[in-house]
């Protein structure tokens, strides 16, 4: 399966880890490359492995999934990370999120939505909801950004506004009849503007300031 999805699995509890990999190890296109119990140990077979994508559970010993999440970044690893976590747990998604998660599922979510989710993230997109969106800038923060914003291209704008509908540079390439380096290129200018990390935090600039594709 070489063009296959690869795919960590990074929860504590050994029955969720074994059912994820049973069910995805049936998808044609996903792979399971490994599995960590704790969010360390995660951080480690994610530096060993070089998924594409890493499931990682919110509440773990050792390190938990935010942590883990945040470390990962500062390795420089690439890898989209997106989050499992429980409807209680919601109020963690938001620092998640910040620290640079393409998205989050719940753990019931249905098995096909799960992998319609991996293969989301990998192509580029971001899962997120309007209302989780709303908690992650605080007032000042929105108005810091305003100020920002306005050194944008209206070219930018575009891209800015097509990233937050969750596209990927390819799909913004061919909506915007550019090449992708193109796209790459206003995007990295985006994320150096307003002094993003990723284009998560973008995709969550553009929400709360009312940029859209």
């Amino acid at each position: 399966m070489a063009d296959a999805i690869k795919v960590l699995v990074v929860d504590d509890h050994q029955v969720v880890r074994r059912g994820l990999r049973t069910f995805l190890e049936v998808q044609e296109d996903i792979e399971v490359v490994g599995e960590a119990a704790d969010g360390a140990e995660g951080v480690a077979r994610a530096e060993e492995l070089r998924p594409d994508v890493v499931l990682m559970d919110v509440k773990m010993p050792v390190l938990d999934g935010v942590e883990a999440l945040r470390r990962l970044r500062e390795l420089g690893n690439q890898a989209r990370v997106l989050i499992v976590t429980s409807f209680t747990e919601q109020r963690t998604v938001v620092p998640a999120l910040r620290a640079g998660a393409a998205g989050y599922v719940y753990k019931d979510v249905d098995p096909d939505a799960l992998a319609g989710a991996i293969r989301s993230v990998h192509a580029g997109h971001i899962l997120l909801q309007p209302e989780v969106a709303g908690a992650l800038l605080s007032e000042e923060e929105n108005n810091a950004g305003q100020g920002r914003g306005s050194s944008l291209t209206e070219r930018e704008r575009e891209v800015l506004g097509l990233i937050a509908d969750g596209r990927s540079n390819r799909e913004i390439a061919r909506a915007l009849v550019l090449s992708e380096k193109t796209v790459k290129t206003h995007v990295s200018n985006i994320l150096m503007k307003l002094d993003l990390a990723d284009r998560t935090q973008a995709a969550l600039w553009a929400v709360r300031h009312g940029v859209t594709g």
